[in-house]
């Protein structure tokens, strides 16, 4: 389809599966910021809960584009090429390894241009070859960009996560009158939730207790250690929620701990809602938040437990961070939609 002279663009996002999750967050932001802006979004995925938020105008194609068969993705990348020539798809979106791959085989059979977003810092081996073939590729922070150096194409730009605006705000009830602290994400030892069971395990005898939304595989290991620290009364599982802003609204502080993160939407949340949080020192935290902002080095529970210490004395407060750090959903769809353009004006003038 010619761009030129026409408003809106057909835009196919491709992503592995639609569950609970960041970059499946991610998309459904996106494609819902991009229809609101008049494009016409179609996502493509293996499914998953959250079809249901898409918005109205966006389409939605169910493929198992989150096989890593070779035969199955050749499969996947031979039906969309069709579909983006039959309904003249202006370009073609992947987020994740596998989709990268099938959008850059789609795109050799039907000619559209293609795209990739990095949610994080992958490792670095042959499964990034596609990302050097795309027409761009979209980094989700510089600490992603300059860890994948080499193995990104000459067009690529960094284009922060944007979130939704906060329907509710911290009710203003932190240490020691509301001591109640809060883990959201997925459960894998990446997130740092079995750092923050060890810490809180060494401070049991405080009051306090901790909300742990999320699911994952680890899940059945840290619930085993909880019990086995005898801290099942203070550390509660509920699994995967969709009110999180109204428990960072309740919640006395959010613990991040992550090992590492592309951009962190979860502290993003958290930092629009208004909840004082307690966050590891790494590169996409620093970057939404500043350095010298109060964060801790990753995996050190000897330092989370002094700061945790001084929290009970009254000695240290969470920091608040300013949320106008955090972009929203609209700006990222406006930052998408140039980087659209510029890549199809750029091949127009080829």
């Amino acid at each position: 389809m010619d761009h030129k002279g026409v408003e809106y663009l057909k835009i196919a996002q491709i992503l592995p599966e639609f569950h609970e999750g960041g970059v499946e967050r991610h998309v459904l932001w996106l494609s819902n910021a991009l229809a609101g802006l008049g494009h016409e979004v179609t996502v493509i995925s293996a499914g998953g809960k959250l079809e249901d938020k898409l918005d109205r105008r966006v389409a939605f194609w169910r493929l198992p584009v989150q096989r890593k068969n070779p035969i199955t993705g050749l499969y996947s990348a031979l039906k969309i090429a069709g579909r983006a020539k039959r309904q003249q798809w202006d370009i073609l979106h992947a987020h994740s390894r596998v989709p990268a791959w099938i959008a850059w085989w789609a795109s050799g059979f039907c000619g559209q241009p293609w795209v990739a977003t990095a949610h994080a810092q992958y490792s670095l081996n042959a499964g990034l070859l596609p990302y050097r073939k795309a027409n761009g590729v979209i980094c989700v922070s510089r600490t992603v960009r300059e860890h994948l150096g080499s193995f990104l194409p000459e067009k690529s730009e960094v284009i922060p996560n944007g979130i939704p605006p906060a329907r509710r705000k911290w009710e203003g009830k932190g240490f020691p009158e509301n001591s109640r602290f809060l883990f959201v994400g997925r459960l894998t030892r990446l997130k740092g939730l079995d750092i923050v069971i060890e810490t809180l395990s060494i401070l049991g005898d405080r009051e306090w207790t901790l909300d742990v939304v999320g699911d994952g595989p680890q899940r059945e290991e840290l619930e085993a250690k909880v019990k086995g620290k005898g801290l099942e009364e203070k550390i509660k599982f509920h699994g995967f929620r969709e009110d999180v802003e109204d428990w960072m609204a309740e919640a006395g502080c959010l613990l991040f701990p992550s090992m590492e993160e592309g951009m962190p939407l979860v502290l993003m949340q958290a930092v629009q809602v208004g909840l004082p949080a307690l966050a590891s020192d790494i590169g996409p935290v620093r970057e939404l938040v500043g350095d010298n902002a109060g964060l801790l080095p990753p995996g050190d529970v000897e330092t989370w437990t002094r700061f945790l210490s001084e929290i009970f004395g009254n000695k240290f407060s969470p920091p608040i961070f300013d949320p106008v750090s955090v972009p929203t959903d609209h700006e990222m769809a406006l930052s998408a939609n140039v980087f659209y353009r510029d890549i199809l004006d750029s091949l127009t003038a080829k």
